[in-house]
């Protein structure tokens, strides 16, 4: 492919680089703190709210993520819920990655050995005191590597946004791609992104993984 096509589509496959990374991080961020209320209440909160946590999770995780898109895209105006397409494919990833997210946080719940826990209201310590100080500093070693794994997985999920024409990195790429009759060279530029992505949410996770675990190299 001549070079100059790149040069004339590249402020396009910028900005659909940036969508891309916006919709990520803020998906992402978005999911994993809800994620992190969803858990807590599991943990913590009453046992009728555990069922209504339980069933969301389930059908969450049940159902793929285009449909989810779909129904919130489309489906959100019968509601009275209208949303841009960058807004709607945020909100789709915070509802697509909670429910996984909340799952990775119960799971690092329960690697915390009972008796710590117990100890710790035996001598008075909060609930809230219990997590900060006891629960979360531990739970990182474990849930560390499976919360990277599903970072990476929603980097590439970002490519079906543009079935609401989001006009991330895929959409820009076809765009190119219809226009120029040329399909080859613009999607292994568009592979060569994603690589990207995926090789620096790794390197940052694996990163992460040695600060949590420095103590037991140590040991």
């Amino acid at each position: 492919m001549e070079t100059e096509l790149f040069v004339r589509y590249g402020p396009a496959l910028l900005y659909g680089f940036g969508i891309t990374i916006l919709c990520w991080l803020a998906g992402s961020i978005g999911g994993v703190i809800v994620g992190f209320i969803l858990a807590c209440l599991n943990r913590w909160g009453p046992h009728a709210l555990s069922w209504v946590i339980y069933v969301y999770v389930e059908i969450i995780r049940g159902t793929p993520f285009m449909i989810q898109l779909f129904i919130l895209y489309y489906g959100g105006p019968y509601i009275g819920l209208v949303l841009s397409p960058v807004q709607a494919g945020i909100t789709s990833f915070v509802v697509y990655g909670s429910p996984y997210f909340a799952e990775i946080f119960r799971s690092g719940f329960n690697a915390i050995p009972k008796g710590q826990i117990e100890a710790a209201r035996c001598v008075g310590m909060p609930e809230t005191r219990i997590l900060w100080r006891i629960i979360l500093p531990q739970m990182l070693v474990p849930i560390t590597a499976p919360l990277t794994n599903f970072f990476i997985i929603l980097t590439k999920e970002t490519a079906i946004l543009s079935v609401v024409t989001v006009p991330e990195l895929l959409f820009q790429t076809q765009t190119m791609a219809a226009e120029t009759f040329t399909f080859v060279e613009p999607f292994l530029a568009l592979s060569l992104f994603y690589w990207l992505m995926v090789l620096v949410t790794g390197w940052i996770g694996a990163k992460v993984e040695q600060r949590v675990t420095r103590h037991l190299k140590r040991a």
